[in-house]
């Protein structure tokens, strides 16, 4: 491999000459062989702050900083980042050490290296247009880095609001297909009141809804970015009117509509959005992993279980036990939200961890956000497809498990009294034989009455005044 030499303020390193990034990069390739996740593997963060080095590009230009030749360069440098085609010189490992450091220069040289070539000039001979005078003019990783962090975010949350907003509408249609399978609702997993299995599917709908909601909120929280802010939110490095400049062209080149913060030395130190969006991916996980803990467990069986619904078998399930078939894909999607409440958890201590007027620890928060963004919205798309659009009722057994349940005597209630029901209950339970039989043996009620009061689509809605 051949080799071109590079100078930064600890000295010099050898660079693949083919690489468009240069020796700061190489310094961080050596320094953080932590997870083997290069940034490469996020296109999103390339293609958000190759945004920002261009809306800067073009603000610093407008504003006589940066000569027009060198800044129409970068934009074009920065346009090619954001189409992909240099995906594979971002070797950074997403987990770094010095607030995000790395990925901003990783970034600068890159665009600096491809203006070059567009100038003229080698790769390497940044005197013609260098990574930090030229690509990094008027910023700090301080501000680049969450903006980019907060910009990648708001791309990926649409991509997970797409796969929730499916799912949503899957179990919205399971609802109506099961809108007349009649069932016993359970509460601590004791017969309850029966229900339509319809009704419970329509609830799962609900849920996700809200969930959808509750996202859509969050993410007008990071709409508000501190570009502008560069070291510690005083501005320094700029000139008057950079900051709302380059907010204005951030907004052309991302489509998306920006805030700057009114405070930036509080939003530089500050990662309480970031808090507050994983807070809210958390409690998405915890839903959705509860909704497929129901799924397991009705579908329990096939014969010594719940086996009110049937998942469609994805796969045979034992390599010892012919003939089993597990709940593959719920299962998978609650180990997807294990993780994503761990994620949490880092996230929230990471954010804690800021100390005075910088948060250092920016990087495991974006790895852990762009993670918990990702998984959830490949396990609400894995769930939806592979397996509530392929559930079916098991209507007999939903049948025979309301017919033999003591839960049918809450209806009794209105009419017997709660200690007269509590002892037929108590007394099926004994025996083995129905409320129903019990009843009327002892002449509780007609056999009208009964009929009427144990009917359980009466037991699906309130009661009538009449």
């Amino acid at each position: 491999m051949k080799y071109r030499k590079e100078y930064d303020s600890l000295g010099e390193k050898d660079v693949p000459a083919d690489a468009y990034y240069g020796v700061q990069t190489v310094r961080a390739i050596e320094n953080f062989p932590i997870t083997g996740i290069p940034i490469s593997e996020f296109p999103v963060v390339i293609r958000a702050i190759a945004s920002i080095k261009e809306a800067a590009a073009i603000a610093n230009k407008e504003l006589g900083l940066l000569p027009p030749a060198i800044g129409d360069a970068i934009v074009r440098a920065c346009r090619d980042v954001k189409a992909g085609k240099l995906d594979k010189h971002f070797p950074v490992d997403v987990i770094q050490g010095g607030a995000g450091t790395s990925t901003n220069i990783n970034a600068d040289e890159v665009i600096a290296n491809r203006a070059l070539e567009y100038l003229g000039h080698a790769k390497g001979e940044y005197r013609h247009c260098h990574p930090n005078d030229h690509v990094n003019l008027s910023q700090s990783t301080n501000d680049v880095y969450p903006t980019t962090l907060k910009i990648a975010a708001i791309w990926s949350i649409q991509g997970l609001l797409d796969a929730m907003g499916k799912l949503q509408d899957a179990f919205a249609a399971k609802g109506e297909e099961f809108k007349d399978v009649l069932k016993m609702g359970r509460t601590q997993l004791q017969d309850a009141v029966p229900m339509t299995l319809g009704q419970g599917f329509v609830a799962y709908s609900v849920t996700i809804g809200e969930d959808i909601e509750r996202l859509r909120e969050a993410t007008r929280l990071i709409h508000e970015i501190n570009m502008g802010a560069t070291a510690i939110g005083t501005g320094v490095n700029t000139v008057e009117g950079y900051a709302d400049l380059i907010r204005e062209h951030l907004i052309e080149t991302t489509g998306l509509f920006l805030i700057t913060s009114p405070n930036l030395v509080e939003a530089t130190s500050d990662a309480g959005a970031f808090v507050q969006l994983s807070g809210v991916l958390k409690r998405i996980a915890v839903k959705i992993s509860k909704i497929c803990n129901d799924l397991r467990l009705l579908s329990s069986g096939p014969r010594t279980g719940f086996a009110e619904i049937l998942l469609p078998p994805m796969q045979p399930g034992s390599t010892i036990m012919p003939g089993k078939v597990n709940p593959v894909i719920p299962e998978v999607v609650n180990q997807v939200c294990f993780q994503v409440i761990g994620n949490d958890v880092t996230i929230t201590m990471a954010a804690e961890g800021g100390q005075l007027e910088l948060n250092a620890f920016e990087p495991v928060i974006g790895f852990n956000i762009l993670q918990s963004l990702t998984l959830l919205a490949n396990a609400f798309n894995v769930l939806r497809e592979r397996c509530v659009a392929g559930i079916k009722a098991n209507i007999e057994r939903c049948r025979d498990l309301i017919e033999c349940s003591t839960g049918l005597v809450t209806a009794l209630v209105p009419l017997i009294g709660y200690e007269a029901a509590a002892s037929l209950a108590k007394e099926a339970l004994a025996t083995g034989r129905t409320i129903r039989e019990l009843a009327t043996e002892k002449g509780m009620l007609s056999n009208s009455e009964l009929d009427k009061a144990l009917d359980p689509k009466s037991m699906i809605h309130p009661r009538s005044k009449k």
